[in-house]
């Protein structure tokens, strides 16, 4: 976590989900369908309004565990949009409100995992990047594009704020869940971008037998 960045301490709960990483400022749609989950949305809905998207974690000789280990970062999102469904079902916008740190997972008796989580506050707001990184960037996102084959509205892109171009690429360019995950990880905002830079240039080349580089 950002090293100047005011902290508070708050109980959340949480979503473990592998490759779903939100990142502060952005939106991340959800198909809610599973029943422990379609209860934690339902006491969110009536609290905060706030989920913590965090990735589980595969530790060595730890597979099988149950509930899975967790990475000790993840990202708050508030609930901006929802639609209830038959079954219990919803249909859930997120956005991104600020990174936590997970200092312990709560003993509850919830179906849903609950965890007491250091909130980082505002860390990067207003934070921008020099004139030679954000070219840097622009450039290699219009590579990465075109190898992929993405359409991009660039006038629409170069309008954007630092973190949320650097953010925003993060979250959407289709790297494993590690890669995002070190995203995640990265601040300052400067460094992101650099890291960013990297695993475009790293899933740009077409390695392995399925055409796709990983860093798993």
């Amino acid at each position: 976590m950002g090293e100047t960045a005011p902290l508070t301490i708050q109980r959340i709960a949480i979503f473990p989900l592998t490759g779903a990483v939100l990142f502060p400022g952005l939106h991340l749609p959800l198909h809610i369908f599973e029943p422990r989950y379609s209860a934690m949305v339902q006491e969110v809905l009536a609290r905060d309004r706030q989920i913590g998207m965090i990735q589980p974690r595969q530790l060595p000789g730890e597979e099988d565990r149950e509930p899975p280990a967790l990475y000790d970062v993840g990202c708050v999102g508030r609930i901006i949009d929802v639609e209830a469904l038959d079954e219990g079902r919803f249909n859930l916008v997120l956005e991104g409100v600020a990174r936590f740190r997970v200092r312990r997972e709560l003993d509850v008796t919830t179906p849903f995992r609950q965890v007491e989580a250091e909130i980082e506050l505002e860390a990067e707001e207003g934070a921008v990047l020099a004139s030679i990184e954000r070219a840097s960037l622009e450039r290699e996102a219009k590579r990465f594009a075109a190898r992929q084959g993405y359409v991009v509205d660039w006038d629409s892109v170069g309008q954007l704020d630092d973190a949320t171009l650097v953010n925003g690429i993060a979250q959407v360019a289709p790297f494993d869940a590690a890669a995002k995950q070190a995203l995640l990880e990265a601040t300052p905002i400067d460094a992101r971008a650099e890291l960013v830079v990297q695993l475009m240039q790293f899933f740009g080349r077409f390695d392995g037998d399925d055409g796709r580089a990983t860093l798993q």
